[in-house]
């Protein structure tokens, strides 16, 4: 199995969750207690509740979520080849999710064999 050199450039977000409609207590508690830069989510990913914070050169990604075992956490890597690093991924058996686009972002996402799931991104 040949695999491409994936590019990675560097990690982009972190997402964690939170329990469906706690948006409030979560502003409360990054913001207001922790301090961190509230910054306004993608209109496209909005309808889906969560709060976005920039933290130094990352994003953390808080999103909402009522079942724990489909998770939506998750690290989402930056890379150069995402085209062909996709390509190379479903060549070898990995099923892809497509991701709902946002403005200067192609991204996907797949699961590792222990449930994991992994974004990779490229931004224009």
């Amino acid at each position: 199995m040949s695999s491409p050199i994936i590019h990675f450039k560097r990690l982009d977000h972190v997402q964690i969750c939170i329990p469906n409609g706690q948006e409030d207590t979560a502003r409360e508690f990054y913001t207001s207690l922790i301090g961190l830069t509230e910054i306004q989510k993608p209109h496209a990913l909005q309808k889906n509740g969560g709060l976005w914070y920039q933290i130094a050169d990352i994003q953390l990604h808080i999103g909402t979520e009522k079942e724990t075992n489909k998770s939506k956490r998750h690290p989402a890597f930056e890379i150069t080849n995402l085209d062909e690093v996709k390509k190379y991924l479903i060549k070898n058996g990995v099923v892809i999710k497509e991701e709902i686009q946002i403005p200067g972002c192609e991204r996907f996402s797949f699961i590792d064999p222990f449930g994991n799931r992994i974004e990779l991104l490229e931004k224009d």
